[in-house]
């Protein structure tokens, strides 16, 4: 993963991903990385929970879409976020020079995104008087988290490319750091997938999936004593 090849490619609403050709994967939907970004952890999780200040974890900082979106969003409802995001393989500085989301996100700042991937790793960093960031770059299944967490971007590759990341083992470890009434919020919906969440105390919920893709899941941390047996 560390030395493959990434290509910049434009998605249908106008906004970049990037494209791994020896894997044939993107970092996002071809039918909009904006507009998945948006639609699976923005308006599915974000907006869904209430809590402030809200300690986010991400799996896949990647382009840093999700951050940008989450600080954007924050900064419009007056809310104080502490977000965590994992990363294995940052991208190249060529590539953040050149992804265009500032382009395509009304009134956003370039030199506020640029920051987020400037930052040091593995440091808590305030990024704005509202928004601290810590990207810890690592492998999930190795990682110790340094939090617990109200709300679960799980942004990892797709289960067919990164199938150890998508596991009830993995999930169990995030279950265990979230607060009370946490959710995870993900773009795929294989039947392999919900029943390792299901099996890792969380309950399952299909919602409408972004364009281009008919459905997505949020899962809620379930008290231990009511967490499946299967």
């Amino acid at each position: 993963m560390k030395n493959l090849k990434r290509e910049l490619k434009i998605t249908e609403d106008g906004s970049h991903t990037l494209f791994v050709p020896e894997l044939n994967e993107h970092y996002h939907s071809t039918h909009g990385a904006i507009q998945e970004a948006m639609h699976v952890y923005l308006n599915a999780g974000f907006n869904f929970c209430t809590q402030d200040p809200i300690h986010i974890l991400e799996i896949g900082f990647g382009t840093g879409l999700n951050c940008f979106l989450t600080l954007i969003e924050a900064e419009k409802q007056n809310r104080t976020v502490i977000y965590h995001s994992i990363e294995l393989y940052p991208i190249k500085k060529e590539h953040i020079q050149s992804l265009n989301y500032t382009d395509q996100i009304e009134g956003s700042d370039r030199d506020v995104f640029l920051k987020l991937h400037q930052t040091a790793w593995n440091q808590e960093v305030e990024i704005t008087k509202a928004f601290t960031l810590n990207k810890l770059q690592g492998d999930l299944r190795k990682i110790i988290f340094p939090a617990a967490y109200d709300l679960i971007y799980f942004d990892a590759f797709a289960p067919d490319i990164q199938p150890d990341l998508w596991t009830q083992d993995i999930f169990e470890k995030l279950h265990n750091h979230l607060k009370e009434d946490a959710v995870l919020t993900t773009y795929s919906t294989k039947g392999i997938i919900k029943q390792a969440l299901r099996g890792a105390g969380f309950e399952v919920k299909r919602l409408p999936g972004p364009p281009g893709k008919r459905q997505m899941l949020r899962a809620k941390k379930l008290c231990i004593n009511t967490k499946p047996n299967n």
